[in-house]
């Protein structure tokens, strides 16, 4: 029954993306099924945001519809399945335009959750313009290294916290040690998957940057003496990783253009992975790992000292940094972090932003009760948001809106502040594990705490969140004008025309 289910909102997808001539290729992260388009032109959006399965939609680089987690996963190969089984048949005739509001025609309706939408996918193209920047499309470049690996980090990160009740507890001592090694067995070879999929992302041999990386973790780099420091295994992480197959890609294609083709299978693969060895043994490796210490110990100082501050300005600028396309610097930091301590202490505290932006939907909600269009949406995108999905929320509600959206971020601030607070006073703690936030990010919180002190920080701030989120947007989300033209009272029906004849008119008595 869920394989039906599954390949039906795969079937019910594929006609409003175009058909299956115009997917030109597929892929998914932890919530959002990412196709690349030959005609942009063809995808219904109105009619992909209506299916029962669909949270919302996003374009960036390629179009991405939000599934949420666990159902992209499998509705993506049948997507892919059904694809491949229609390229076979005759050509799909061209998408029928989406059904229109009714007889009236293409009425514009600013007002409702289609105009919402509407303004949101302006604001997207916009940002997506402002985002095709150099810098920024390496980061998502960057991003694209990562993704890929978080259903591991996730899987590791819940047994590891698993590991850790059992060992406080006691309970269970012989199983004790195959759940670390489990745990643990993903995270010691981490450097050889960023490796592969930093060399496949950039246009190298995969293998070949999977090979130079696993320099870094190999145990007999201990007998290596660098800038007079002796090497030790794991030695730069992932920032070591990324380095040494980024130079690895460089010298193979520097290679290939050289190297005669008879001698190009022998001497290529050879010369890429001694040349990139060496330097990353007698240089990168080094580098960064002094660089992965820095990042460690200011993110230590940064919320011991001054927590409160930094959870303040950390939760309240996420959503913006989100929307400028930033965030993605912070993917290598937050593995950074889980590789020196276990768990990322900025993770819990970024979260809070999906928290305001949760309260600010719920104000939206009850601030506009006459606008059942907008009610629905909410209604509708709100369990995805409590489970840390936002783009539903963000580009359907409150990004178009525009100062829903700023009261989201005030209250992200707050939530992101009783968090940082609670590192400042020494309850420290963070996430095994990137990707989830919301309620999702519960099973993968760990501290120097103790569980449930983590626990209740964590529910805590999130409940900040929603509150100052809620009231912000209540009061402050709104002007007088907004209200006038969002929540007007629909105008009563007017009486239907008589067919009989007019009555008469009756007579004057003097």
């Amino acid at each position: 029954m869920s394989t039906d289910k599954n390949r039906a909102t795969a079937a019910a997808i594929l006609p409003l993306v175009g058909g299956p001539d115009n997917v030109l290729s597929t892929a998914h992260c932890m919530t959002r099924l990412r196709i690349a388009l030959r005609d942009r032109a063809l995808v219904q959006d109105e009619a992909l945001k209506a299916l029962p399965a669909v949270l919302g939609v996003v374009e960036d680089d390629t179009y991405q519809i939000v599934l949420g987690p666990g159902a992209v996963a499998r509705v993506t190969p049948e997507f892919e399945a059904l694809v491949e089984e229609g390229r076979t048949a005759q050509p799909a005739p061209a998408a029928a335009p989406a059904a229109g509001p009714g007889p009236s025609g293409d009425r514009a309706a600013p007002v409702t959750a289609d105009g919402l939408a509407a303004q949101g996918s302006a604001l997207k193209a916009a940002r997506k313009a402002r985002n095709a920047t150099p810098f920024k499309l390496f980061l998502r470049r960057i991003a694209n290294i990562f993704v890929p690996l978080i259903p591991a980090l996730i899987g590791c990160g819940i047994i590891a916290g698993l590991n850790g009740l059992l060992t406080n507890l006691g309970w269970l001592p012989a199983v004790v040690p195959a759940l670390a090694a489990i745990a643990s067995g993903f995270m010691s070879l981490i450097a050889v998957f960023v490796g592969y999929n930093t060399a496949k992302e950039f246009g190298g041999t995969p293998v070949l940057g999977g090979a130079v990386a696993a320099v870094i973790v190999f145990p007999g780099v201990a007998k290596i003496d660098a800038f007079g420091q002796q090497l030790s295994p794991g030695q730069g992480g992932v920032l070591g990783a990324l380095a040494a197959a980024l130079l690895a890609v460089r010298i193979e294609k520097w290679c290939s253009k050289r190297i005669p083709e008879a001698l190009d299978v022998l001497v290529t693969p050879t010369l890429t992975v001694l040349v990139s060895g060496l330097v990353t043994l007698f240089g990168l490796m080094f580098l960064a790992g002094e660089a992965s210490s820095a990042i460690g110990t200011f993110a230590d100082r940064l919320l011991a000292g001054g927590g409160a501050f930094a959870g303040l300005v950390l939760g309240g600028l996420f959503l913006p940094l989100v929307m400028l396309g930033l965030h993605q610097a912070l993917i290598p930091i937050h593995t950074t972090l889980i590789e020196q301590s276990g768990y990322t202490v900025l993770l819990p505290i970024l979260a809070m932003a999906g928290a305001g932006q949760v309260g600010a939907a719920i104000a939206v909600y009850y601030r506009l009760p006459h606008n059942a269009s907008v009610r629905a949406t909410v209604k509708s995108a709100l369990p995805a948001g409590f489970l840390g999905i936002g783009e539903p929320l963000i580009y359907g509600v409150s990004l178009p809106l525009g100062r829903p959206f700023v009261t989201a971020c005030v209250g992200g601030a707050a939530g992101g502040a009783f968090v940082g607070l609670a590192h400042q006073v020494g309850i420290a703690f963070g996430s095994t594990a990137i990707g989830p936030s919301g309620w999702a990010l519960f099973p993968l919180l760990d501290g120097t705490s103790g569980l449930a002190a983590s626990l209740t920080v964590y529910a805590g701030g999130l409940g900040i969140g929603y509150l100052v989120g809620f009231l912000a947007t209540y009061f402050f989300g709104f002007t007088d004008r907004m209200l006038a033209d969002l929540d007007t009272p629909p105008a009563p029906a007017a009486p239907p025309p008589s067919t009989g004849p007019a009555p008469k008119e009756p007579a004057l008595t003097p």
